[in-house]
Order: C-alpha cells, then structure tokens, then sequence
C-alpha cells in the first residue's frame, strides 16, 4: 500500500468510497503454499471458501488457489458451492498451455464440498450441480443413498464423522451401524473421503487434541475398509502430521489470522481497510463525544469523525477499545461506536489531518488478532463480519483488480 494518510483517495475525489477493503491475493497464495510445504506423506491442501472466503471474496480467492494448484474446495451451503463453481467455470482457460512447451496442460477439475449436506437444492439439482455433499449423520446418508438409487448410479459423498466437537457428524453408534451395513450404503456411494473436525486445535497442548486423533483412529478403523481421510483444519496442520491424513482443510490461515494459538503469527496478513476522515474539530471546553454522552473529553483535544462504524463490520464492542493509525500514529477510538463513524482522538498528531484523509482500520499497523482482541472476539468474526457496502479490491495474483 502507498502511504496510509492518502493511500485510498484524493483528498478531494468526492466521488471515491468512503471505505475500501483490499486483499492482496499474492498473500493468500503464499499462505496457501507454506500450509501445504508442511504436508507430508502425500496429503493434498484444500481451501475452505465458506461465508465468501471469510467475507473476502470467493470468486477471486477461489480462482487464485486453483491457479497455485488447489483443487479442493469447502463451502458451508449449497449456493455457495455455485458460486464458486461458477468462478471456477473457465479458470482452466487461463492456464491452457505448458510453461516448457505449447503443449496443452490436463487441469484436473475443481472438487467443491458442502459442509451442510445435502441441502440447499432438490437432489435432482443437487446431483446435476455435481457438488459433493458432507453427510453428516445417518439420515443425510440414507437421503443420499436414496437419491443415488433413484439416479441409477453412485453418488460422490464425504462422511463426517463426529470425534469430540459434538457439533456434527456421526456419533459412535452411527458408525457402528454404518460399519455394519456391509453392502447397500457404500455400493451407492462413491465415499470420497471420511473427516472430522478438531474443536482445539489453536491450542496446542490441550488435551482434547490427542482425544480426537485417537477417537478419528478407533472409528475409521470400525469402518473395516480402506478410506481416504481429512482431519485437520488450519490449526491442526500445525499439531504435526500424525494430524494431515490424506487432505487438510485451512481456512483462517489463508486469510491471515494467527491458527496456532502461539504469540507469533506464521502466515502473512492479507487484509487492508481503510476508512475516510469526515471531518475534524478541536474541542476546547468540557464536553462529550458520542451517543449517551458517555465519554467526556478533557480539553484541549483535537478529533476526527471516520466514515465507518458497526454497519461496516467496526464492532460496537470496540468502543472504548478500539485503536485506529493515522499516518502511522496510533490514535484511540472515544465515544461510542456508531452504526456509520467512529470518532477518534487525533491531538498527538502533529501534521495537518483534513477530511479525506485515510484511516488505518486493519493493516500492517493493525492485525486481524489485534482488533478481534481488542473487541474481545476472534479473527474469524471481524472478517466475515465486514460490511457488503465497502468496496473489495485485488492485489497481486490471477485476479482482475476489483470484485
């Protein structure tokens, strides 16, 4: 990024967006293929795409890690799957021919997982999208063996089997009465790979960890045939590779947040988002800032009203917490976050700040952790949590320049 005082705009570009999210897509690659250096043994590296790529824009994170080599792909519901098909229609087009000859290039096809099962769509839509379902209990299983009969030939699925979280997944007995059913369910599907999903992993040395892998163990081998298995999630890459099976799901690591519960971040920060000074003013009596009147200013003070507040994903909980940087001085948020502003205390600065200067609200000052610390959740929520009214923009990568 340029320099942050005017890195989005003009100061006098009336016309630009007040906010502006950039994703460097460079980053995201990279983060994708140091996560999958640290596989062993032949396990393959998907990507979790899920909630838009973590509210940063399936299409064009979809079509970067595919162009690094990634053809796996999880999403939550069934119209995500779509839609990441769909970005991924003529992605192949874009690679056509070797780097070493002119010799077309074989690109092996997107696998597109849906977390949910098999919902979202009819099974009629559903077999014909050619999305693959998660089952996730005995039901989905038999709805799914269902629709394969009444296709007239195997289904493509992923069995979910449930290891600690008891969130999803097939319970113990559940696998014991798949185990038992020796003919009909796995005649009529095509099981692609049985998971289960950590519930600790960003802690390392909890003990719930070793229970998982040791649970995941006894139930694939109830299963009494040979399977493909996928267990960890970005957290779990880093418990080492008794934990990476055949495939690993990463989804936080991509986009930047900290998996491994450790002080020092492995993966490289992916995401900018700046906002507009809207206008400035030096208080130099008592007052208040904000709604409920709930902080008072000792004067003198110099302030600044920023164009983003909770609707654009700035939590309410961060007030009274929040820290922003302006030309790379550390300024606190005051008053009471608003559903379009912020106000921010500006006095330790001591060049001109006008409107239409930039704000720093996530970069290379302010981490994805730092501000879901501050707001007391997790980086999981600030991203997905920012506002469809702010702009996506690209770097870097295979990806046009906005989404």
């Amino acid at each position: 990024m340029s320099e942050t005082a005017r890195g989005l705009w003009s100061r006098n570009d009336d016309a630009a967006p007040t906010t502006r999210l950039v994703v460097d897509l460079d980053a995201v690659a990279r983060n994708w293929l140091y996560l999958k250096k640290k596989l062993q043994n032949g396990a393959d590296c998907a990507g979790v795409v899920k909630a838009d790529a973590y509210g940063l824009g399936a299409a064009a994170v979809s079509r970067e890690l595919f162009a690094q080599g990634c053809r796996h792909f999880f999403v939550a519901k069934w119209d995500e799957g779509l839609a990441v098909q769909q970005a991924l229609a003529d992605v192949a087009k874009a690679f056509p021919y070797s780097p070493v000859s002119a010799e077309p290039v074989v690109v092996d096809a997107p696998a597109i997982y849906v977390l949910e099962g098999p919902r979202g769509a009819g099974s009629v839509d559903f077999i014909r999208s050619g999305l693959v379902p998660v089952l996730n209990g005995l039901p989905d299983i038999l709805h799914w063996s269902d629709a394969a009969g009444k296709a007239g030939r195997r289904l493509p699925a992923v069995i979910h089997i449930d290891t600690g979280m008891n969130r999803l997944g097939l319970s113990a007995a559940e696998v014991a009465a798949l185990a038992a059913d020796h003919a009909g369910i796995f005649k009529a599907l095509d099981i692609r790979y049985v998971m289960s999903h950590l519930a600790c992993a960003d802690e390392p040395a909890h003990p719930l960890n070793a229970a998982q892998l040791a649970n995941f163990h006894k139930l694939t081998a109830a299963l009494g045939r040979p399977l493909r298995y996928s267990f960890a999630n970005s957290g779990g890459i880093f418990l080492g590779t008794d934990y990476h099976f055949d495939l690993v799901r990463p989804g936080c690591a991509l986009y930047g947040i900290n998996p491994t519960g450790q002080d020092e971040n492995p993966m490289l920060p992916v995401v900018t988002l700046e906002a507009r000074i809207l206008q400035t003013r030096r208080i130099d009596s008592p007052a208040t800032v904000g709604y409920g009147a709930s902080y008072r200013i000792v004067p003198p003070v110099k302030c600044a009203t920023v164009s983003i507040g909770y609707a654009d994903g700035y939590l309410r909980s961060l007030t009274g917490r929040g820290q922003v940087y302006v030309r790379g001085e550390k300024c606190p948020v005051i008053g009471r976050v608003s559903m379009d502003s912020i106000v921010i205390d500006i006095t330790g600065i001591a060049s001109e700040i006008v409107p239409g200067d930039a704000v720093e609200i996530l970069g290379p000052h302010r981490l994805v952790d730092d501000v879901a610390a501050e707001a007391g959740t997790i980086g999981y929520e600030i991203l997905t949590g920012l506002g469809r009214r702010t702009p996506r923009h690209y770097t870097g990568g295979h990806a046009a320049s906005e989404g």
